[in-house]
């Protein structure tokens, strides 16, 4: 049975610009990640316990097959089998956060994927963070849709259809920033009086694989 029907896909809806790529032209495998918990950093006992979170959906877009792949909790070595495969896995806070839900699942360190966190990046670039949203708005006049609180209420209601759509959507928002990052050499921010700046990044993923 091919991966795609263990749980859910479908063919994206392009929502970038027709000047940025989805598709490497080198045909590297880039896999865009997120994923949704089932509990709170609260219900765990805090943010030292992410690895009790435990996985709700986790959400990947594949650069090759043009396609999102969906896991549930019983997927989930799937999803890691899937992230094995790529040439650069790409997410927004996806090493410590992500990566940190998902190593129970898996049977090897996930931190030997080669991975770029943009969340990491970014930090390193201004001495603090910036939300996933707070980029998305200013860069690419896109808005997240709702937040992991929501999510973690729709697990509970058993409203799964809902947190597949709400993380493809953050998958799209994190593919689309880092693309036109590439493309352009910078991202747009807000500083905290309210003034728009462009930060210079280096995402051209020659040098990120």
């Amino acid at each position: 049975m091919s991966e795609q029907l263990d749980l859910f896909a479908e063919p994206e809806k392009n929502t970038l610009d027709s000047k940025i790529s989805l598709k490497a032209s080198n045909e590297h495998r880039i896999l865009y990640f997120d994923l949704e918990t089932q509990k709170s950093a609260d219900d765990v006992g805090g943010w030292g316990n992410i690895h009790d979170m435990k996985l709700a959906v986790g959400v990947v877009w594949d650069s090759c097959e043009q396609e999102h792949f969906s896991y549930l909790e019983g997927a989930a070595l799937q999803l890691v089998k899937k992230l094995r495969t790529a040439d650069l896995v790409v997410g927004f806070n996806v090493k410590k956060f992500d990566y940190g839900v998902l190593q129970p699942y898996a049977d090897f360190d996930l931190d030997e994927i080669t991975t770029f966190d943009m969340l990491i990046d970014v930090n390193k670039k201004l001495g603090h963070r910036l939300s996933l949203n707070h980029l998305a708005e200013n860069t690419l006049n896109a808005k997240k849709s709702a937040d992991g609180l929501v999510s973690l209420q729709w697990y509970k209601e058993g409203k799964i259809d809902k947190i597949i759509e709400y993380c493809k959507q953050d998958v799209e928002i994190t593919r689309d920033l880092f693309l036109y990052g590439e493309s352009h050499g910078y991202v747009k921010y807000s500083t905290r009086s309210g003034v728009a700046k462009d930060l210079k990044v280096d995402w051209k993923r020659a040098s990120l694989i």
